[in-house]
């Protein structure tokens, strides 16, 4: 892979190509792409789509919104960083207009729109949609789908949802978000389709990128990136190196200020943070300044800042020093699984899992999640199928009047009805999630 054309300005859904050397530097394509993810409505709804706690009562604890906010934050200093030893070893990119600020600006808006797809109450929402349809009602459509659109279901991915989201075209609208094939690219992690499940070593294995759905759209923008092909067989690929670095935000945000939500709840004794952190950030820490700090929560933070910082500095070397196995593809791991921090980073991930996530608050809610999923597929699937058959019920005809028209188009495809409610129920928040389940099954006091 080349680095001109990875970081190709072409908008997704246009045909012409746009230069960098012709771009208005007051506002440059690639900020285009931060600002129309901000101001789109999946973006929006992250606002109350649970991060760790499902709806905390508490006001401090994180959201997918200002979670991915963060880790924009940490993207975009990662991109800058490498941006600008990348411009010394390519001068051909400084010549054609690219600056270090590019880099940053594709890496923090493939961060900031990174969770856009997942949909309510978690991790536990992806499952919950599948398990509907590999065990619950939702089971009875395999035999009229295809072993791929099947697999879409079952093993729902929100990395895929969210590739849906940005790209998909609507009536009137080409393109989805139009968002620049580079930032496209690094936002695309897992460079796959959900068939075959081949376990391998490689990162970009490890899930899937896109549903049958978006197919010709995925490799579209794996043609116009020249992204390297594993193999002529299935549909999978390499990633775009920056997807390592928006993977490496990722990582460190919810691996570091999780924990911090953890102790801010009281999940997590604060003497566990720091013999857990200490040993990240014993080289940078002050001891006198951190035990000077009167609260709990400032003392927190300052580790959590210390944290990030050392992890930024890991990620940025690593992947400079991998830049060539990275660009042809036989770079295998996370670029935090290959930092010096990786036992401790895996300490404070597995005290996590034990006090915070399989915590009984959040695996009450969970819960509570699955059925609430489950419900709401049923009900819309139901109403979608038997209209298309002539056959609606006049619950089914009141139950199509809730849902919004772009998501009960008219189609003869099964999959692709079953699809349009998952993309439906998938941009929910979880609280309208909760009222919506509650219309629907007559609790509306």
């Amino acid at each position: 892979m080349n680095w001109e054309q990875l970081l190709s300005l072409k908008r997704f859904g246009d045909t012409q190509k746009r230069y960098r050397i012709a771009q208005d530097e007051t506002r440059l394509g690639f900020d285009v792409d931060f600002d129309r993810i901000i101001f789109s409505s999946a973006f929006r709804s992250l606002q109350d789509k649970t991060q760790v706690i499902p709806l905390s009562e508490t006001d401090f604890v994180h959201t997918r919104l200002t979670h991915s906010l963060e880790v924009s934050v940490v993207g975009r200093t990662l991109g800058r960083r490498v941006g600008k030893v990348l411009l010394e070893r390519h001068p051909n990119l400084a010549k054609l207009g690219y600056t270090f600020n590019d880099f940053g600006a594709i890496v923090a808006a493939a961060s900031v729109m990174h969770d856009i797809g997942n949909p309510p109450f978690g991790h536990s929402g992806e499952k919950a949609i599948g398990e509907y349809f590999k065990s619950a009602n939702g089971a009875k459509y395999k035999e009229q789908l295809t072993a791929k659109e099947y697999q879409d279901l079952i093993d729902f991915e929100g990395n895929a949802n969210g590739f849906k989201i940005l790209t998909e075209s609507r009536a009137g609208i080409s393109g989805g978000l139009r968002l620049s094939y580079a930032t496209l690219g690094a936002f695309i992690k897992y460079p796959k389709e959900s068939l075959p499940k081949k376990p391998t070593n490689h990162i970009s294995d490890k899930k899937y990128g896109f549903f049958q759905s978006e197919k010709t759209d995925f490799l579209e923008v794996m043609t116009e990136l020249g992204m390297l092909q594993k193999t002529t067989k299935d549909i999978s690929f390499y990633r775009h190196p920056l997807a390592y670095l928006v993977e490496a935000a990722d990582d460190i945000c919810y691996t570091i200020i999780d924990f911090e939500d953890g102790i801010n709840l009281g999940l997590i004794e604060e003497e566990f943070a720091l013999e857990y952190m200490i040993k990240l950030v014993k080289d940078t820490i002050d001891i006198k300044k951190y035990h000077s700090l009167p609260h709990k929560t400032d003392r927190i933070s300052y580790l959590r800042a210390l944290a990030i910082g050392v992890l930024i500095n890991e990620a940025v070397a690593i992947f400079l020093k991998n830049e060539e196995s990275i660009l042809n593809g036989t770079f295998n791991k996370s670029l935090l699984d290959k930092c010096k921090y990786e036992a401790q980073i895996n300490d404070i991930l597995k005290i996590s899992v034990a006090k915070i996530y399989n915590s009984t608050e959040v695996v009450e809610k969970e819960v509570a999640g699955y059925r609430i999923i489950a419900d709401l597929l049923d009900v819309f699937v139901t109403a979608l199928n038997n209209r298309h058959n002539n056959t609606p019920s006049s619950f089914d005809s009141l139950v199509l009047k809730l849902m919004p028209e772009e998501y009960k188009t008219q189609t003869n495809n099964l999959y692709n009805r079953i699809m349009q409610v998952c993309s439906y129920v998938s941009r929910m928040s979880d609280s309208y999630a909760i009222k919506m389940h509650k219309k629907l099954t007559g609790n509306i006091i």
